[in-house]
């Protein structure tokens, strides 16, 4: 068997693949953009062509190939994307090498990264949520992400924190996600003021009271849904990862004082930041690549260094 897999993380925007190998060593990492504007059948094509360059670029054919996708996702299918437009696209699509392929949700597979190799290590059971352009949960219970019965587990964006409140893209009112997502937080502050192309780590650090209203009103819903969550599944902790949590301690103190607050008969678990940054979806897709070539074991062992490749932009 081949010493390494390919392992790709697809997002809306950009695709960050490498190759890693059965020590967990990341022997190369590079980025590409994401051609969405050109249709879902381009997206499959520039992941198939992304996943023959890295396997070129490897010494030897690689043993298997993890792939992380936004959307509806089994092992071997992606059923469902809005933001990319595929529908029921097979695993074997995405490549056209002939080795072991497996697929998994983007979010869910950065939950199973941090709870291998990073910050929920040695956890059986805890929410990671990555808050960036959106917000989705992975709930790791008993060490695996859990998917749901039909596969929709975790979108805890789509938490409606306030009822009555402005509508979100999905068509609900009130969602979370439209609240406390950073491309949330920016838009909120634009609507009001006018000024356009603010993003939210200047509201967040900016002392104009629209500003201070926008992230109070973006931390109270954060508060209602995690006391939400915490009270339905008792997480050991919450990981809070994604571009909003390089806020801090901005985020992570009047969060967890709400929190604190709301759960009058009980703790609240406590807050800690996720551990491997933008890296934890490509980790967790090697992760998948490993399980897809029958080897599940590999991943709790691992001395992880994401720094020891060079990323190629």
């Amino acid at each position: 068997m081949s010493s390494f897999v390919v392992a790709l993380d697809v997002g809306g925007t950009s695709m960050k693949g490498g190759l890693v190998s059965e020590s967990g060593a990341v022997l190369l990492s590079e980025r590409r953009p994401t051609p969405r504007a050109e249709g879902p059948e381009a997206v499959v094509a520039a992941i198939s062509d992304f996943i023959s360059h890295l396997a070129a670029s490897g010494d030897g054919v690689p043993a298997g190939v993890g792939l992380a996708v936004p959307g509806l996702v089994s092992e071997s299918s992606a059923i469902y994307a809005t933001n990319l437009g595929w529908r029921d696209v097979p695993a074997t699509d995405f490549t056209t090498l002939d080795i072991p392929v497996m697929l998994g949700h983007d979010v869910r597979t950065g939950g199973l990264a941090e709870s291998i190799l990073g910050a929920g290590r040695g956890l059986s059971d805890f929410l990671f949520l990555p808050i960036g352009t959106g917000i989705a949960g992975a709930s790791i219970i008993g060490g695996e992400p859990y998917g749901g019965s039909s596969g929709w587990a975790g979108e805890i964006g789509h938490t409606p924190v306030f009822p009555d409140g402005e509508q979100c893209a999905c068509g609900q009112f009130g969602c979370l996600e439209t609240y406390a997502s950073a491309a949330s937080v920016g838009r909120r502050y634009s609507l009001r003021t006018g000024v356009e192309g603010v993003k939210a780590e200047q509201v967040v650090s900016s002392d104009d009271p629209i500003a201070i209203e926008i992230w109070d009103e973006a931390v109270e819903a954060l508060s209602l849904a995690l006391a939400t969550y915490t009270l339905l599944l008792d997480p050991s902790v919450i990981v809070l990862g994604g571009g909003l949590a390089e806020a801090g301690p901005a985020l992570f103190d009047p969060v967890r004082t709400r929190l604190v607050k709301r759960l009058a008969f009980r703790d609240a678990p406590p807050l800690i930041p996720a551990a491997l940054g933008v890296d934890a979806g490509m980790l967790g897709a090697s992760l998948l690549g490993w399980r897809a070539v029958g080897r599940p074991e590999l991943g709790p062992g691992w001395a992880m260094d994401v720094r020891s490749a060079p990323l190629v932009s």
